[in-house]
């Protein structure tokens, strides 16, 4: 159990896809005008992945090594068909709002990243709480982005008006800039924070990025003379 709970909450904080791991960014500044779209996608995204990475992990040592990718996607995108049927079906509206992004869910970073970095290589139950964890962060992230740029760029958080008719909307943080800005703004806090609490156990701030060797392994790939 504390194997699962590691491997969950790792993508909650540690390894916060867009903010941490900096992956996604595309969906994570494109539809996040508002926190319901925010919230909607990073939902579409928790099925894909947490099926993708439970089906890699049962195929990981049936799928051939040279084609893995293209299964990888083949898995991928059958899921994100249904992703777009039960949307149709039920947020018809939601699924208009984030038009394109839906169907590029096939070619997410975090998709193809946990399946290649971790489901292959771990049992079915570890894959599908690295995937659900890694997609509660990547919702969460969204869902916070998308509450802060419709709370300035609307004066609105899911689509209701919390700060009356006084207020003038700020309307730069709905556009693609303030997409930037407020991610920019988000994640030096986070590293901000990060330090400090580095700082208060004694260890030294992180001057740059932190590359996870546990899921890099370019120093295993020697040239071959």
């Amino acid at each position: 159990m504390s194997r699962l709970w590691t491997e969950f909450s790792k993508g909650l904080w540690k390894d916060l896809p867009p903010f941490k791991v900096v992956l996604g960014l595309c969906p994570t500044l494109a539809v996040t005008k508002t926190a319901y779209n925010g919230f909607g996608m990073g939902l579409a995204v928790i099925f894909v992945l947490a099926l993708s990475n439970m089906l890699v992990s049962i195929l990981r040592n049936v799928i051939p090594a040279k084609v893995r990718i293209a299964c990888y996607i083949v898995v991928a995108a059958s899921l994100v068909v249904c992703v777009e049927l039960l949307m149709q079906a039920y947020t018809y509206p939601l699924y208009l709002q984030l038009g394109i992004f839906v169907p590029l869910i096939v070619v997410n970073c975090i998709i193809l990243g946990r399946a290649e970095a971790f489901a292959s290589k771990n049992p079915v139950f570890l894959s599908i709480a690295d995937g659900l964890g890694m997609g509660v962060g990547f919702t969460f992230s969204l869902t916070l982005l998308g509450s802060i740029r419709e709370l300035f760029g609307y004066g609105s958080w899911f689509g209701m008006n919390v700060v009356g008719s006084w207020y003038k909307p700020f309307s730069f943080m709905v556009e693609a800039p303030g997409a930037f800005v407020c991610l920019g703004l988000l994640l030096a806090g986070m590293n901000a924070f990060t330090n400090w609490q580095r700082k208060t156990r004694g260890l030294e701030a992180i001057e740059g990025p932190v590359h996870d060797c546990q899921t890099c392994g370019l120093c295993a790939k020697k040239p071959t003379i």
